[in-house]
């Protein structure tokens, strides 16, 4: 085997290793400068884009005993993988895309499992691990805040028995 062959297969195994997930995407069409942004917004959410033959993938994710997914490795392809989580990959390329009308997600692996387009989407709808930690701390800390603000009412020396300000122009008139 050709040495330089090697070395970018053995680069792009230690890449599909370390990686929990790998969505290809079909990048026919973009243009240079739309390429270098996709990359700068999957780098943002801890994802890289690699363009490499599809004969050299076929060959790592064989070698790393991934799922066979060469129905998906045709055409221009890249490569994103990452260690982040693949939420944030797959909603950046839709977002791009929704933006470009392009690339378009063709097929991917989490873990073992092999993802078509339609699970990539929902995997692109689904929020970020902070969203749902807040719509959670929300939903735990509604029933404090609702005891909190009735409590507050009762208590409170200006609330219900102080005139409101559209009686007062009333009272000042009753007055006079």
């Amino acid at each position: 085997m050709n040495p330089d062959k090697k070395i970018i297969l053995d680069g792009l195994l230690q890449r599909v290793n370390a990686s929990p997930y790998l969505i290809v995407i079909d990048y026919t069409g973009l243009t240079v400068q739309q390429f270098t942004e996709l990359r700068n917004r999957l780098d943002a959410g801890g994802a890289r884009c690699t363009v490499a033959k599809n004969t050299y993938m076929r060959k790592v994710l064989a070698e790393a005993g991934l799922p066979d997914i060469s129905e998906g490795l045709v055409g221009q392809t890249a490569f994103v993988m990452g260690e982040a989580e693949v939420f944030a990959a797959a909603k950046a390329i839709k977002n791009f895309e929704k933006e470009f009308k392009k690339p378009e997600m063709k097929i991917g692996l989490l873990g073992n499992a092999v993802l078509d387009t339609a699970k990539l989407q929902a995997i692109a709808e689904i929020p970020s691990r902070e969203a749902v930690l807040s719509q959670l701390l929300g939903t735990i800390l509604e029933p404090a805040s609702m005891i909190a603000r009735v409590i507050k009412n009762k208590f409170d020396p200006e609330g219900e028995s102080s005139p409101s300000e559209e009686e007062a122009p009333a009272a000042e008139a009753a007055a006079e």
